[in-house]
């Protein structure tokens, strides 16, 4: 009988899924939470989703032996927060704005246990190529854009748009790794142990 404690991932990302697996975690339920996502008013994108993590964490009903994993990530264009677009002609929006320039990805991470959270965000610096009409118009077709904050997804297609990045990769995707690794061990998952038989 193991004494590991249940993870509950409060998203229902399967990208955020695929991550957590790579530190050979897996959830042992998904409980995405609903919440309102809106920009406060003046509000900048780092503390935004600083906020979107916490207020996610907290809104999933968990146990206080559960440890609750959310996050929040935001594509942040100067003052500008991008979210996840509503449709083709907004995703094409953004993607325009983001020709040719740099950007910032912030993803927030926020893990609870009871009434004790931790938490951690993680700015990396995107440069997304010059788009020729082509281009845009291709990887708008492949709808790879849907639910993606900014209208792309760097380990899709998108990849190929993406020519320089200063930061972390996985944190871009959704999840910063090695954050949210010390994230569970201070919130007592046993990550790197072996479970007791």
């Amino acid at each position: 009988m193991t004494d590991t404690p249940r993870l509950i991932l409060g998203s229902g990302s399967p990208r955020r899924r695929d991550l957590l697996a790579q530190l050979g975690v897996v959830a042992s339920d998904i409980r995405p939470p609903d919440i309102n996502e809106d920009p406060q008013k003046g509000e900048l994108p780092r503390p935004y989703c600083v906020r979107l993590a916490r207020e996610k964490a907290l809104a999933i009903p968990a146990s206080d032996d559960e440890i609750v994993l959310s996050a929040d990530t935001t594509v942040a264009l100067g003052r500008r927060i991008l979210g996840k677009p509503q449709d083709e002609k907004e995703a094409a929006k953004f993607l325009t704005l983001l020709s040719g320039r740099r950007h910032r990805v912030i993803t927030a991470v926020a893990v609870r246990k009871g009434d004790k959270i931790w938490e951690r965000d993680v700015v990396t610096q995107v440069k997304m190529k010059m788009l020729s009409n082509e281009e845009l118009n291709a990887y708008l077709n492949s709808g790879d854009w849907r639910g993606k904050a900014g209208g792309y997804g760097i380990q899709g297609p998108a990849g190929a748009l993406i020519p320089w990045i200063s930061g972390s990769f996985t944190s871009v995707v959704g999840l910063p790794l090695a954050e949210t690794a010390n994230l569970l061990i201070a919130a007592g998952y046993p990550l790197y142990k072996e479970p007791q038989a």
